[in-house]
């Protein structure tokens, strides 16, 4: 689709369609973090004709920068991603790529900030079609007394002002790509604590604070443990066994039919 903004012409995209075990892959991995900003990229399809994009699956990436306000990836990091959209391509049968990003909005609104229009821009310098996606988390509705998981997709556009892009979810089963994502996020969760206490631990030559740097790393390590690895496994679990039953009321619904 094609928007005029000035003298200039710009591509927008139509619409976004997302699985949903992507979009459930999202929210799991935002829902991580109450105090720092988390950060994906998304791998899909892009019709240039029809200025669609179809999301199906996520890459989680291990952060190289971690703040409340922002979050950064190093190019190494993005070079990997490329690579995995890549064996993605054979994995889902389709000629898929990098088509977007998304990161997290903890306890404040959905609404890019002046660094999110600015990334988003860089992105769309590589493909116009490229799009962003902002989940906002522990977000308190003191009207309902509940907190609530907003998105919201967008583009840039020329004056680095925000574009509304509509975002559909698409209902479709969980796909091995996705189930994975969500199984290793636990682990790149702890390779992040570990880095940045390591990191830590080699600035300092006191080993009361050694000590006590060591100490920290086995509390958080312990804490995503606990509260998100345990649960994590009890969910899969349960999603096992409600599948098993599933195929076994099929399965008596096959006999009786071929009965």
């Amino acid at each position: 689709m094609s928007q005029n903004k000035g003298i200039r012409n710009v591509k927008y995209l139509k619409k976004v369609i997302i699985s949903s075990d992507v979009y459930a892959v999202c929210i799991e991995h935002a829902l991580t973090n109450e105090s720092q900003e988390i950060m994906g990229l998304l791998v899909g399809e892009i019709d240039q004709i029809e200025c669609v994009t179809t999301i199906h699956a996520c890459i989680i990436l291990h952060r190289s920068d971690k703040r409340r306000d922002r979050v950064e990836i190093s190019p190494e990091q993005l070079c990997n991603a490329s690579i995995q959209a890549e064996k993605l391509c054979s994995i889902l049968d389709r000629r898929v790529q990098i088509v977007g990003w998304y990161h997290s909005h903890p306890h404040i609104t959905i609404n890019p900030s002046v660094v999110d229009i600015r990334t988003q821009s860089t992105y769309q310098l590589m493909d116009p079609l490229f799009v962003g996606l902002i989940f906002s988390v522990f977000t308190y509705n003191k009207l309902m007394h509940d907190h609530r998981v907003e998105v919201i997709c967008f583009q840039a556009d020329p004056d680095e002002e925000k574009v509304d892009v509509p975002l559909i979810i698409n209902n479709s089963p969980m796909k091995l790509c996705n189930l994975e994502a969500i199984c290793n996020l636990p682990k790149i969760l702890i390779e992040e604590e570990v880095e940045s206490h390591n990191i830590t631990n080699n600035d300092t030559k006191d080993p009361i604070t050694k000590l006590h740097n060591e100490a920290c790393k086995t509390l958080a390590v312990t804490h995503i443990v606990s509260k998100l690895s345990r649960p994590l496994c009890e969910a899969l679990i349960e999603r096992l066994n409600a599948t098993k039953l599933r195929i076994k009321e099929l399965q008596a619904i096959k006999n009786k039919l071929t009965r």
